[in-house]
């Protein structure tokens, strides 16, 4: 079920990316975080003019035994960002996104397995280098609500009727949902 979650949001998304805006000229960029990129996630970005002052964002990313540790997950993070400078991917901004997460890990003799998803605020600041390269530095918080299967090892899985497990804890919280720096190209 989280699977086709995350699959409809990102068609919902990317349709919103092909559809002609009311922007001059639109802008596309594609971007990756160094942050994650040095805890070993591979992941990308892409970034769509869609108004003067407005962009709409995408990132995913991918954590697969990051320095050896037994951590698996996928995320999808959409955002729409508002600039303050008169013009898209320049200087300060505030965006409003979501993420949604699929996750395993294995940490302290326990396993967790599943999902979590949210919606937040992000503030940040792109940096130009050149003309068509930018440093962005960003920083979001918002409420994240997560459901897992969460055991010791050994432990007997709760499984409901038809013997599929069952999540067996769930909760919210509010916390960071990005933090980073990310190194962006406009491609036109």
């Amino acid at each position: 079920m989280t699977k086709h979650i995350l699959h409809r949001i990102l068609g919902v998304l990317a349709m919103a990316l092909l559809l002609p805006t009311a922007a001059s000229a639109q802008l596309l960029s594609v971007n990756t975080d160094v942050a994650w990129d040095a805890y070993m996630s591979p992941n990308i970005g892409f970034e769509l003019t869609v108004a003067d002052k407005s962009t709409l964002q995408i990132n995913a990313l991918s954590v697969q035994k990051p320095y050896g540790l037994d951590f698996r997950g996928t995320a999808i993070q959409p955002e729409y960002r508002y600039y303050f400078s008169g013009r898209p991917m320049h200087k300060h901004f505030v965006g409003i996104g979501a993420i949604g997460a699929v996750y395993k890990a294995d940490i302290k003799g326990k396993e967790y397995d599943g999902y979590g998803v949210g919606a937040g605020m992000t503030f940040g600041y792109v940096l130009p280098i050149t003309n068509r390269l930018n440093i962005d530095f960003h920083a979001g918080l918002g409420y994240v609500h997560y459901n897992q299967k969460e055991y010791f090892y050994g432990q007997d899985h709760k499984t409901n009727d038809t013997g599929y497990e069952v999540a067996n804890a769930e909760g919210s919280y509010i916390m960071p949902t990005r933090i980073g720096v990310s190194l962006s190209y406009i491609l036109k």
